[in-house]
């Protein structure tokens, strides 16, 4: 058994918690038993009860599915998963965006920064799930930016201004908030940003 198939199932009682069928105190113990899981058994056993990931499968450790882009012949993943626990993840460069990508921080933070990637399609989805911590997105300009979803006991704010010209792309970031929160916002530029103190 792999630390990726680990990850998926905490993954599933994270979206679970975010869902509301699973207590945080019941997320907690749940996840701490997937940590210490020795066999596929002990990890099926802690999603029996939900209606979702009734099956563990193998996983790519970033969950990708690679199928060929339209855009310049690249290779762009079909997904993209990123998960912080009890750590943190960061994402940037001069990469593709994938049409989905889902971030999930549980306890632990991500970055995503797209001020150097590109978009490969016109709508583009950030699935953005936090339980007691935070996932920022670095947007440059000329991107159609969406913020929807809820936050409990946390906040999902979009530091961004200016306008948007037509037809430019569309990125939604669907927020799920616990305690923690999702902010969208410029790249960094200043050096406060750089150290980030601000």
């Amino acid at each position: 058994m792999s630390d990726a198939e680990r990850a998926a199932v905490v993954e599933i009682l994270g979206q679970a918690t975010s869902d509301g069928r699973l207590t945080l105190d019941e997320y907690s113990e749940r996840a701490a038993s997937a940590y210490a899981a020795k066999t596929r058994a002990d990890l099926a056993g802690l999603t029996d009860d939900l209606p979702i990931g009734q099956e563990i499968k193998p996983i790519d450790p970033r969950g990708y599915a690679v199928a060929p882009a339209p855009v310049r012949g690249e290779i762009v993943p079909a997904g993209e998963k990123l998960a912080a626990i009890f750590g943190s993840d960061t994402r940037r460069g001069a990469f593709a965006v994938p049409e989905r990508v889902e971030a999930t921080a549980t306890f632990g933070e991500i970055k995503i920064e797209l001020q150097d990637a590109h978009l490969t399609h016109q709508y583009t989805v950030i699935e953005a799930t936090v339980i007691f911590g935070s996932v920022t997105i670095y947007v440059p300009e000329g991107i159609d930016v969406r913020l929807t979803g809820r936050a409990v006991f946390g906040a999902k704010t979009s530091k961004l201004s200016g306008g948007v010209p037509p037809g430019a792309p569309v990125l939604e970031v669907r927020a799920t908030v616990w305690f923690g929160e999702v902010t969208v916002r410029p790249p960094k530029s200043g050096w406060l940003d750089r150290l980030g103190l601000t």
